[in-house]
């Protein structure tokens, strides 16, 4: 299992109580082990025991580099951070699933259970930001997992990151669907008075029930608008995501949506399409079929009409919108909504001519 050397769960439907408060159902094998597991009855009765919760358990990620880059058009940023590997809020559409695949793990229940922490990200920042070749760009946290997850209130990864960025008066944009984000509007704040900090809120519905179906482990629907009053309030330019809308699941709330968070404040709003790459397919189809039986099917069939066929289509200039006259709908709604609202109209792009380098420790001892 490379460096983390990690012994992967059994692949199988996991009883209620084991997997209680989280979203997948399963720990499907990753698309790369050559084997997959099954548990079966020994004769003893062995699988009629109610397994305790699945506990959260959280290894050291000890890589040697914290700023990642990509060169995706329908990206809108060329460089990212992710404190952590994995996520604890366990949102069952998650995109970012199929990565547990590369550690040998499951993009299901590990997924969300078998977390990394990377201890020493702030460390390597400012280190990448000392070198000669750096230039500046945006930096955006939470494009692969959640930079607020559950654990980040013991390790507090994020919060190091933004005292380096806030250092070197360096431009970042965060996406996140929790709560605890407000805990660093002391240091967000500063950083959005120079022009150098905005956040954007997902929410995918304002249905508590089935917010809890989807994203077990994230802040309420009615927290998350709260965290955009709060945010808004303190001067941080702030967004919502409708993301991801799933057609025949929550698209009737993408006006309802917006409607609230720009009551609240939000002067942004961006919105995905459902994406099923790889392992997230068979997965997303096991939870519609025991948490929405009434409308799994309506919701695949939507799905594949919207991706051309497929379930997943990942091309550039598609993946994000889809494709096709239900496609075609969702845009033009959402763009009346923001239309109606307002939503969009400044250009609140940050500012990254203020980069600068702060003397370094090793650079005070050299004036004594």
């Amino acid at each position: 299992m490379g460096r983390f050397e990690i012994e992967p769960h059994e692949t199988t439907h996991v009883h209620p109580q084991g997997r209680r408060g989280r979203g997948s159902l399963s720990n499907v094998s990753g698309r790369f082990e050559i084997e997959a597991r099954l548990r079966q009855d020994d004769g003893w009765g062995a699988l009629d025991e109610t397994p305790p919760p699945l506990r959260t358990t959280v290894a050291v990620d000890a890589t040697r580099r914290v700023i990642a880059r990509n060169a995706s058009p329908d990206i809108p940023f060329s460089q990212s951070i992710n404190p952590y590997r994995g996520c604890e809020h366990g949102c069952i559409y998650c995109y970012a699933r199929p990565t547990h695949a590369y550690l040998g793990l499951s993009p299901g229940l590990d997924f969300e259970s078998r977390l990394f922490a990377k201890p020493n990200a702030a460390r390597l920042l400012e280190a990448e930001l000392r070198e000669p070749g750096y230039r500046c760009a945006v930096m955006a946290l939470g494009t692969n997992t959640d930079p607020y997850q559950p654990i980040e209130r013991e390790h507090r990864i994020t919060r190091s990151v933004l005292d380096v960025l806030a250092a070197f008066d360096h431009p970042v944009g965060i996406v996140t669907k929790s709560a605890l984000v407000q805990r660093d509007i002391d240091i967000l704040a500063p950083l959005a008075a120079k022009n150098l900090a905005k956040v954007a809120i997902s929410i995918t519905t304002l249905d508590r029930k089935l917010a809890r179906a989807m994203e077990p482990r994230a802040a309420t629907p009615g927290r998350r608008l709260e965290t955009i009053g709060a945010l808004a309030a303190a001067g941080i330019p702030v967004g919502v995501m409708v993301a991801p809308i799933i057609p025949g699941l929550n698209d009737w709330e993408i006006e309802r949506i917006l409607d609230a968070a720009a009551e609240v404040g939000a002067t942004e709003a961006g919105f995905t399409l459902l994406r099923l790459p790889h392992e997230i397919k068979d997965m997303f189809r096991e939870w519609l079929a025991e948490r929405e039986p009434l409308k799994a099917g309506k919701v695949i069939q939507l799905v594949r009409e919207t991706r051309g066929g497929q379930l997943n289509d990942p091309r550039f200039g598609s993946r994000m919108s889809g494709q096709g006259p239900i496609a075609d709908l969702i845009r033009n709604r959402f763009r009346l909504a923001c239309a109606r609202l307002e939503l969009n109209r400044r250009d609140l792009r940050l500012d990254c001519s203020r980069f600068r380098r702060p003397p370094a420790v090793s650079d005070q001892f050299g004036l004594f």
